[in-house]
């Protein structure tokens, strides 16, 4: 096999960390992939640790021991974070985005993926003290967020059904009582999904009285879970008590007026 040039082990090296982040690969693995010794790819992986570090980027953290290795840990600097969200704040507000009922059609930057990725990175920093097993959502606007914030923890993610599957076997169902409408609902989750005692960081893409999210609570509750967490993308300012406590929203929407088309949407900037 001819040898890899160091620049191009550096170049293979970023591309395998940064597309599985917080993976704890060993220098085996690279060291075998690659065929130079763990010395020679310890001083690729200084390297690539200091140009991250430089421009940002993240962190490279390497792990000591027999069962070590190196793990990439993306950061979004805090000036960035806060320039995604006046963006998202920004695309929220255009008039013809008002749906009636108080709401704001979403969909089309809930599935853009660069905007999901940094917004699923701004998450995982902010709700990394809070050690989750698996993130949860419901379906089924709030499953790409929730599968960057997953992506960036490096854990899967669970999905809540409005129903259960036949195809995912037995499954635990509970009724809820939405906090906006006080319609009851079911939701369910099968078995298997969730094992007794896991921690759970439940995302959402948008919370107003947050029965969705006591549901998707309960829900693990019933399971055996633990929940460490919730994370909304857009919570509404009104009612000021939600039917949740303790949860991040990276947007608040404050006010929707229908006759004016003007919304009143803010970030909640990582200075603030």
């Amino acid at each position: 096999m001819e040898k890899v040039r160091k620049m191009e082990r550096v170049a293979a090296l970023t591309k395998i960390l940064a597309d599985r982040p917080q993976h704890l690969f060993s220098l085996s693995y690279f060291s075998e992939l690659f065929g130079f010794a763990k010395s020679t790819i310890c001083e690729d992986i200084t390297t690539i640790k200091e140009t991250m570090g430089h421009f940002g980027l993240g962190t490279v953290e390497t792990v000591a021991g027999a069962a070590g290795g190196v793990r990439f840990v993306p950061t979004v600097p805090a000036d960035e974070a806060d320039k995604l969200l006046h963006e998202l704040a920004c695309r929220l507000a255009e008039p013809d985005r008002i749906i009636p009922g108080g709401f704001l059609y979403m969909s089309d930057l809930l599935f853009t993926p660069h905007l999901m990725v940094k917004a699923g990175e701004i998450f995982m920093e902010r709700l990394a003290h809070l050690s989750p097993d698996y993130i949860l959502t419901v379906e089924t606007k709030g499953i790409p967020l929730a599968f960057m914030v997953a992506r960036a923890f490096d854990l899967p993610l669970i999905t809540v059904r409005r129903g259960s599957r036949v195809t995912e076997g037995s499954s635990v169902s509970i009724n809820y009582v939405t906090g906006s409408s006080k319609r009851i609902q079911t939701m369910s989750l099968p078995k298997r999904a969730l094992p007794a005692g896991a921690r759970v960081l439940v995302i959402d893409d948008f919370m107003k009285a947050g029965g969705t999210a006591k549901g998707m609570v309960d829900l693990a509750q019933e399971v055996g879970a633990e929940v460490t967490g919730i994370g909304v993308l857009v919570a509404t300012a009104e009612p000021e008590h939600k039917l949740v406590e303790d949860y991040l929203a990276l947007l608040i929407l404050h006010d929707i007026d229908e006759h004016t088309k003007v919304t009143d949407i803010r970030p909640v900037l990582t200075t603030g």
